[in-house]
C-alpha cells in the first residue's frame, strides 16, 4: 500500500500532470488535445501521460494512429484511505492538544486574578 500510495504522489506532484487528471476526470482525451488544451508540446504531454499510466492512474485505448486516455478512478482510491487516516491523526492531535492545554491549566493552580 505504502509502495502504491507513494507512485500516486509521486505522479500527481507535476501541476501539469495534475491539470491532465482533470482533464481526464470529463472524458477521454488524445494527446493532441490535451497537449492544445494545457498548452504544452505533445512530445511533453506524452511523458506526462506515460507517467500516469505507469503510475496506474490512466488507461490507453490505441485507435487508428491516436492513443486515448482516460481515468482510472479507482486508482485514486488509496488516495481517499490516505485522507481518512490524515483525518484520523488530525483529530487525535487534536484532542491531544486540548488535554496537554487542560493538564497545563490545571497544574498551575488559579491565579490571584481568577
Amino acid at each position: 500500500m505504502e509502495e502504491k500510495l507513494a507512485s500516486l504522489f509521486q505522479a500527481l506532484a507535476d501541476p501539469s500532470r495534475l491539470r491532465m487528471i482533470e482533464l481526464l476526470r470529463k472524458q477521454e482525451w488524445t494527446v493532441g488535445m490535451i497537449a492544445t488544451q494545457l498548452g504544452i508540446s505533445q512530445p511533453q504531454t506524452s511523458k506526462h501521460l506515460r507517467i500516469l499510466h505507469d503510475a496506474g492512474l490512466v488507461t490507453v485505448t490505441v485507435d487508428a494512429n491516436r492513443r486515448r486516455y482516460a481515468l482510472k478512478p479507482q486508482a485514486l482510491e488509496p488516495l481517499d484511505a490516505w485522507r481518512t487516516y490524515i483525518a484520523r491523526e488530525t483529530a487525535r492531535l487534536d484532542r491531544l492538544e486540548t488535554f496537554l492545554a487542560e493538564s497545563q491549566r490545571e497544574e498551575n493552580g488559579p491565579h490571584e486574578y481568577d
